[in-house]
C-alpha cells in the first residue's frame, strides 16, 4: 500500500497540529504535567552536559510511527490520557483516547486474569494436569510430560516447557487457521506445532504457544467463544468498554481502529493482521482501558476493589513463580515486588504497560508502528521523571575524545547471525546502519578506545582485532548479553 500523501506531509502535520483528544484537566497542574511529558522525552542514554529533551511530535517523525496513545495512572486513578499523531499514515484521522490498538502480548495478562477467575470459581485448578480438562485437543505426551505435568500455573507463568515464542498473525489475503490447527502446526497455520520439549516446571521460557493451550482450555471448560468469555469474566466487570478479543476486528469498530505500520512508515498490507491466537495476542483496546485493568490489580491486591479476583487470588497472580514472572505478568523489584509490566509486539504495533503496586502509579503507551518500542520507552522516561518513578530513568554517560584516524579501520559490513550491520564514517563521526534500529543509521559515541554506544536503547559495540592486528569482529553488547558479528568486507 502506498502513502496517500508523501511522508513529509505527515511530518508537517505531526509538527503543526494538535492531535486527538485528552482526558484530564484542560488547564492547571495536570495540563502542565502533560506538557512537560510531551516536551521532555529522553533516550536510554544521555550525554553528560548535553542532555537535549525531545518532543513527541519530533520523535513520531523520527521513528516513522504515525500515532501514539498514552494513559497515565496516579494515586490509583486514571489522571490523564491523550492521543497524538494519526491513525493511518497520510490520513487526517487523528489518534484519540478512543482509538483502538492491538495490545499484542499485553493480551496475555488479561487472559490470565480470566483463567484465575475460573480457578476462583472452582472450574479450574492451578496445579492439575491440563489434559484432565482439555477435550478438543490434548497436549501430546512424551518423555517430559511423563515426568512432570503441564499445568495452568505453568502455562500462564511461561514454565510449562512449551514451544513457539510468538506469532505473526495472518495478513488480509491469507487463510486463517482454527485454534487446533495452530496447536498442531497444520496448514494454513504459519507457526510450528506447540509441543513440550523442556521439562515442565524446570525453567522460565517465554511461550506464546502456552497461551494457545490456555485459550483451548478455557474454551473446553466453559463451552463459550473466547471473546464472549473474556467479555463476561473480565472486560465488562472492569469497565473495559473499548476492548474486544474478537478477531478480526468487528466491522463496526474499524473506523476507530489504528492501522499498523512497518519500520519504513508504510501501512501493513490490509491495515492489520488477524490473530486467532487470541489469548496470546488478540486483544484490541485503548491505553485507558488497560489503565483500568492495571488499577483493578492495584486495588484488588489491597482489597479495595475485587471485581474479578479476590485479594488472595490477586496476590497469587502477583507472586513470582520462576524468574521475574508471576501468573501472566512480569514483576519488578529486588526484595519486594514493587511493579508489574508487560510489553506487546504485533505486526505494525508496539506497546507497553507498566505500573506500581503500592504507589498507585503507572502508564500505558500504545503505538501503530514497528519502530514504536524506542518511542514508547522515551515517553515512559518522560513520565518517570515527571512523576518521580524509580524506574525508566536514563543513564548518563561521558563521551571521550575519539580517534577519527582509527575509525577507518572500523568501516565495513559485519554479519551478526544473518543480520548485516554496516559501519560508516562521515565528518569524523562513526555511524551504524542495522535492521534492529530501523532504516535510519544511528551515531556511535565513543566511551573507550574501541568501544561505542548508541543513545536510543543503550546498546554498546566493541571492535575487536584479529591475530594480524586487523579489525575482524564487532561485539554487540546489551546488558549481560553479547553477540559477535564477523566482518565480511
Amino acid at each position: 500500500m502506498k502513502f496517500k500523501t508523501p511522508f513529509l506531509v505527515l511530518t508537517i502535520s505531526v509538527l503543526t497540529l494538535t492531535f486527538g483528544s485528552s482526558l484530564g484537566q484542560k488547564s492547571g497542574p495536570t495540563s502542565d504535567r502533560i506538557q512537560r511529558v510531551e516536551n521532555n522525552l529522553l533516550p536510554a542514554i544521555i550525554l553528560k552536559g548535553r542532555a537535549e529533551p525531545m518532543k513527541i511530535a519530533d520523535r513520531l517523525a523520527h521513528y516513522k510511527v504515525p500515532g501514539v496513545s498514552i494513559a497515565v495512572i496516579n494515586n490509583g486513578k486514571l489522571e490523564w490520557a491523550k492521543g497524538y499523531g494519526v491513525a493511518e499514515a497520510g490520513s487526517a484521522r487523528p489518534v484519540t483516547v478512543e482509538t483502538r490498538f492491538q495490545a499484542a502480548s499485553i493480551s496475555k495478562p488479561v487472559a490470565a486474569l480470566a483463567a484465575l477467575a475460573l480457578v476462583q470459581q472452582g472450574q479450574l485448578n492451578l496445579d492439575e494436569n491440563v489434559n484432565l480438562k482439555l477435550k478438543s485437543w490434548q497436549v501430546p505426551d512424551n518423555e517430559f510430560t511423563k515426568e512432570q505435568n503441564v499445568t495452568l500455573r505453568r502455562l500462564v507463568s511461561h514454565s510449562a516447557g512449551l514451544t513457539v515464542h510468538g506469532f505473526r498473525g495472518y495478513a488480509a489475503d491469507e487463510s486463517v487457521p482454527t485454534l487446533v490447527q495452530i496447536l498442531d502446526g497444520q496448514k494454513p497455520a504459519n507457526s510450528a506445532p506447540i509441543r513440550v520439549n523442556l521439562l515442565p516446571g524446570s525453567k522460565w521460557r517465554y511461550s506464546g504457544g502456552g497461551y494457545n493451550v490456555l485459550q483451548q482450555l478455557l474454551l473446553d471448560v466453559t463451552g463459550k467463544p473466547f471473546p464472549t468469555l473474556m467479555q463476561e469474566l473480565v472486560l465488562s466487570k472492569i469497565g473495559m468498554k473499548q476492548s474486544t478479543y474478537q478477531q478480526p476486528l468487528p466491522k463496526e469498530w474499524e473506523a476507530v481502529g489504528a492501522i499498523g505500520h512497518r519500520a519504513d512508515g508504510q501501512p501493513v498490507k490490509g491495515r492489520w493482521h488477524t490473530y486467532p491466537e487470541m489469548a496470546a495476542a488478540g486483544l484490541w483496546t485503548t491505553p485507558s482501558d488497560l489503565a483500568r485493568f492495571a488499577i483493578e490489580l492495584q486495588q484488588s491486591l489491597k482489597g479495595k476493589s475485587n471485581k474479578v479476583l479476590s485479594a488472595e487470588m490477586t496476590r497469587q497472580m502477583l507472586t513470582r513463580q520462576i524468574g521475574e514472572y508471576g501468573l501472566g505478568i512480569g514483576l519488578g523489584g529486588k526484595e519486594n515486588i514493587t511493579s508489574f509490566s508487560h510489553g506487546g509486539s504485533n505486526e505494525g504495533f508496539r506497546c507497553m504497560l507498566f505500573a506500581y503496586l503500592d504507589s498507585g502509579q503507572g502508564a500505558i503507551v500504545m503505538t501503530n508502528g514497528d519502530r514504536g518500542s524506542n518511542l514508547t520507552s522515551e515517553i515512559l522516561r518522560a513520565i518517570a521523571r515527571e512523576y518521580g518513578w524509580p524506574d525508566y530513568l536514563p543513564t548518563e554517560k561521558t563521551v571521550i575524545q575519539g580517534n577519527p584516524a582509527q575509525y577507518s579501520s572500523y568501516v565495513g559490513k559485519y554479519n551478526a547471525g544473518g543480520t548485516l550491520l554496516t559501519v560508516s564514517i562521515e565528518a569524523g563521526r562513526l555511524f551504524l546502519l542495522a535492521p534492529p534500529f530501523g532504516p535510519q543509521r544511528v551515531e556511535l559515541f565513543p566511551s573507550a578506545e574501541n568501544r561505542f554506544f548508541v543513545l536510543e536503547d543503550g546498546v554498546e559495540f566493541s571492535f575487536v582485532k584479529d591475530g594480524q592486528g586487523e579489525v575482524g569482529e564487532l561485539q554487540v553488547i546489551f546488558g549481560s548479553n553479547t553477540q559477535t558479528a564477523k566482518k565480511v568486507k
